[in-house]
């Protein structure tokens, strides 16, 4: 993880990054701020490398994996389409040989389409996006528009017009036994734009989206994080990440809400403390007494914890006399005076008004 200062206005720094991720249409679409499930801060930390949200298959994930392809067949039959996929371009193994960018001579912006359509002469007219889903409400009057966008960023880079987002809406048992499901007209949409009509003003978005790159990748200074929605990745970021030369006008400020915090909570839990204390001292005494002659330990079961009482007997300890040394004339050649490293100790109390 690089440096990091954390910076006024909920930002953070870290020096400007020499190898970086690619802006992906997921990423494209969530940097303009019209993904509601992500933010353009998280965007920032995986393009950065700062930090990146372990990646765990899920019955979702699976689920769209396992069922892209029946898609694809789908769509081949109903619709009688002659469609490319990334294995007919680069092999079994093409995530590895592409890294997962298909756009290797785009600096900035990159990513993996799911499937082309190609006209009568092979080349290339269309870009399908697979999407599998249960939220059909999502749906219902549109389509969502950070996969409307994710797909039209495939296209711009190909040169191409036309989009057709494929959505197959699953039911609970579909995400058990996906190798089973069946796309077809009554659980399978196909949605079709061109990019020049849904958004006229692509190539201004993908300038904002360049820009957004060049004010925060390249500099290295974060967008706005926001408390809540960015939490679990700021928890991560927090962790051993403040240095003494990092502003300190934010670190007052963040430690006095966790104080505040910390305060109210132990306030709330004092008088359980308390008793918690009272209480074990008197399970103490009362294993205390069980001890017989020869043993170590004695315990006493509840439900959930066990009360282990250990019995340590002192060792003989090396006592010496002062007045005696002093007496025979040797304390001064023995006993010297080192002085010792100052310490510094932190207290933290309330302003009173």
């Amino acid at each position: 993880m690089a440096a990091i200062k954390w910076i006024e206005g909920n930002r953070i720094q870290i020096p400007p990054p020499t190898r970086t991720k690619k802006i992906t249409g997921t990423r494209f679409a969530t940097i303009l701020g019209l993904n509601p499930w992500s933010t353009p801060f998280e965007m920032w930390c995986a393009i950065t490398k700062t930090y990146e949200k372990p990646f765990e298959d899920t019955v979702y994930t699976i689920a769209g994996k396992t069922i892209e392809p029946k898609q694809a067949e789908y769509m081949e039959r109903a619709y009688a389409m002659n469609l490319l996929s990334p294995t007919d371009v680069w092999g079994k193994d093409y995530f590895k040989k592409t890294w997962g960018d298909f756009f290797p001579d785009e600096p900035h912006l990159g990513g993996m389409w799911d499937y082309l359509a190609k006209d009568e002469n092979g080349k290339v007219e269309a870009v399908l996006e697979m999407k599998t889903t249960k939220r059909a409400e999502d749906w219902e009057d549109d389509i969502p528009e950070y996969y409307a966008l994710q797909a039209a960023l495939y296209a711009y880079l190909l040169g191409v017009d036309d989009v057709i987002m494929v959505a197959s809406f699953l039911e609970e048992k579909d995400y058990k036994a996906p190798e089973q499901y069946k796309p077809s007209a009554k659980n399978t949409i196909a949605v079709e734009f061109k990019v020049s009509e849904r958004y006229p003003n692509f190539s201004e978005l993908v300038v904002q989206v360049e820009r957004w790159w060049t004010d925060h990748v390249e500099t290295g200074i974060s967008p706005a994080y926001d408390e809540k929605r960015d939490a679990e990745i700021l928890q991560a970021l927090r962790t051993n990440s403040v240095t003494p030369d990092a502003d300190i006008t934010a670190m007052v400020k963040e430690a006095e809400a966790l104080k505040a915090e910390v305060d109210e909570f132990n306030r709330n839990m004092k008088a359980k403390v308390d008793r918690l204390d009272v209480l074990n001292k008197a399970i103490k005494e009362h294993a205390v007494k069980q001890f017989r002659e020869g043993d170590k330990k004695t315990e006493i079961k509840g439900q959930r914890y066990v009360f282990s009482v250990s019995r340590s007997d002192p060792k003989p300890k090396t006592v010496y006399d002062d007045k005696a040394m002093k007496a025979d004339g040797v304390y001064a050649k023995y006993v010297s005076q080192v002085a010792g490293a100052p310490t510094f100790r932190l207290t933290v109390g309330e302003i009173k008004s």
